[in-house]
C-alpha cells in the first residue's frame, strides 16, 4: 500500500530481493539489496528460521535457485516447520551439515588435531561444493553459533565470515546469516561487516500477552523505517506491522475557499473562509456581525449552495 505523501520507488527485481513478508519489505523500503550479506539476530523461538524459509520460498516462487545450509536443525525439523505453515519446500535445496551418529564413538574423536582444524575445512568445502553445483541466488546459514564453535577461536571465525562475504558477493548471491545470540560475549564484528542487520525480539512482560517486535539496526544505502515494529507468527509465516508515522498518512487535498459578497473582506481572508472550518465573528452591538454573516449566506445562495441560520436574538 503506497504511503501518503511519499513517492514509492520503482522496485527492480534484479536489484531488490523481496523477503516474502510484505510488512518487512515495507520496513526495508522494498526488500533486500541483492548480492549482499545480512544478519538476522534473535533468541531461540523468535522466528528466525520461519523468516529465513519465507525468504527462500519467495525466491523459489520467482524461479530462483535457493539453498538452506543448516548446521543445527535436521531436514525433518525444517519439514515440520514448513508443514505447520502449509508450505511446500520442493523448490528449496537443503544441505545438512550436522555431526553424524558415529561422531559419538571414541574412535572418531580427534587426538592429534583440534576438531576446529578439521571440521572447519570440511564444512567450508561442503558449502562451496553446493554453491558451485546449484549456483543459488539466495542462501541461508543456520546458524552462526554452530559456525562459531566449529571455527574454534574468534580470529578464525571472523576471517571465515569475511571470506564468505567476499565469496558470495562476487556471485550476486544474497546471503542471510542467522544468529541465536547464545554466545556469552555478543560479537559485534559480524554486525559491522554485514550489509544489514535485523533484530527479532520475543518479549514476555509481567502482565498481558507476549509480544514480538523487530528492529532494523542497520541497512547500508537504504532509507529504512527505524524503530521497533510489531510482528506475529501465524499459520503462513511472519506478519509484520510497520510502525505508524503520522506524516505518512496526512490527507493532502485542495482547500476550497467560500467567498463573501465583499471583495475587500475576501482579500483580507485570502480568498474567503476555508471550507470545513469554524469562524467566530466578535464585535459590539451594531458593528455589523449579523450583516457580515448574512452576506456570506447570500453569496453562497448565488453560487447555488445552501445555508442555514440559527437566530436567538432577532426575528426573521
Amino acid at each position: 500500500m503506497p504511503r501518503q505523501g511519499i513517492v514509492e520507488p520503482e522496485l527492480d527485481p534484479e536489484v531488490i530481493a523481496q523477503t516474502g513478508v510484505a510488512g518487512l519489505d515495507d520496513v526495508l523500503n522494498g526488500g533486500l539489496a541483492r548480492g549482499r550479506l545480512y544478519l538476522v539476530e534473535g533468541m531461540p523461538g523468535s522466528g528466525k528460521t520461519t523468516l529465513a524459509i519465507q525468504f527462500l520460498i519467495e525466491g523459489a516462487r520467482r524461479g530462483e535457485s535457493v539453498l538452506y545450509i543448516t548446521l543445527s536443525e535436521t531436514r525433518d525439523e525444517l519439514d515440520a516447520v514448513a508443514k505447520s505453515h502449509g508450505w511446500d519446500l520442493s523448490g528449496v535445496s537443503i544441505r545438512e551439515l550436522l555431526p553424524q551418529e558415529n561422531a559419538l564413538d571414541s574412535d572418531e574423536q580427534y587426538t592429534m588435531y583440534h576438531p576446529s582444524e578439521v571440521e572447519l575445512a570440511s564444512t567450508t568445502k561442503s558449502i562451496l561444493d553446493d554453491v558451485q553445483r546449484l549456483k543459488p541466488t539466495r542462501v541461508v546459514f543456520d546458524s552462526l553459533s554452530e559456525l562459531r564453535l566449529v571455527a574454534g577461536n574468534p580470529l578464525r571465525y571472523r576471517r571465515q565470515i569475511l571470506a564468505l562475504k567476499q565469496y558470495f558477493s562476487g556471485r550476486q548471491c544474497t546471503v542471510i546469516l542467522l544468529d541465536d545470540m547464545t554466545a556469552t560475549d555478543h560479537d559485534l564484528h559480524v554486525q559491522s561487516i554485514a550489509h544489514g542487520v535485523i533484530l527479532l525480539q520475543h518479549l514476555s512482560p509481567e502482565y498481558g500477552a507476549e509480544r514480538r517486535r523487530l528492529r532494523v539496526i542497520k541497512y547500508r544505502g537504504s532509507e529504512f523505517r527505524g524503530g521497533y515494529h510489531d510482528y506475529l507468527i501465524r499459520k503462513g509465516g511472519l506478519v509484520v506491522f510497520p510502525r505508524l508515522i503520522a506524516a505518512e498518512h496526512r490527507q493532502t487535498r485542495g482547500v476550497t475557499k467560500l467567498a463573501s459578497s465583499l471583495p475587500a473582506l475576501d482579500a483580507l481572508l485570502g480568498g474567503g473562509l476555508e471550507e470545513g472550518t469554524s469562524t467566530l465573528i466578535v464585535g459590539g452591538a451594531g458593528t455589523g456581525k449579523s450583516t457580515i454573516a448574512a452576506q456570506f449566506c447570500v453569496a453562497a445562495a448565488k453560487r447555488g449552495q445552501k445555508s442555514i441560520v440559527f437566530m436567538f436574538d432577532e426575528s426573521p
